[in-house]
């Protein structure tokens, strides 16, 4: 094999493994202590999407002025947006205070831990009657 082909190959193989890979975006959902219920359930529709789209998603809460001061609205807000994201994620980073803000990392749960697959059981079928059995010849004589 000549020096060529060899490159030629090299580089085939490795653009192939390029074309396999995903790249995993963060995407970012900012909150404030003050963000309004509707507000609230819109943002979390858009962390669900992107977690089906398989991408991780940084749930920040920004604090302005003396807000910082109280930090427990911030854990409150992203407990309650993972209580309501539910089982379909897993925290890679919990809550922490970074500056003026305060930030979790989520990642999807893997298909297979969502769905557990569960054999579907056939019910049991009937066994036919053989002729020779007492039952078939009860039921021939009382016909009669």
């Amino acid at each position: 094999m000549d020096y060529g082909k060899y490159k030629f190959m090299e580089a085939k193989r490795e653009h192939a493994a390029r074309a396999k890979q995903k790249n995993i975006v963060v995407k970012e959902v900012k909150f404030r202590p003050r963000t309004d219920d509707h507000d609230f359930d819109f943002k979390v529709k858009h962390i669900l999407r992107f977690l089906e789209e398989g991408d991780k998603v940084k749930v920040v809460v920004m604090f302005r002025g003396r807000e910082v001061v109280h930090r427990d609205i911030g854990y409150r807000i992203i407990e309650e947006v993972l209580v309501r994201i539910g089982e379909r994620c897993i925290v890679e980073k919990p809550a922490g205070i970074d500056g003026r803000d305060m930030h979790a990392i989520i990642i999807p749960r893997p298909v297979e831990q969502l769905v557990k697959k569960v054999k579907p059981t056939k019910p049991p079928v009937p066994k036919a009657e053989e002729p020779g059995s007492e039952e078939a010849g009860a039921k021939v004589a009382g016909s009669l």
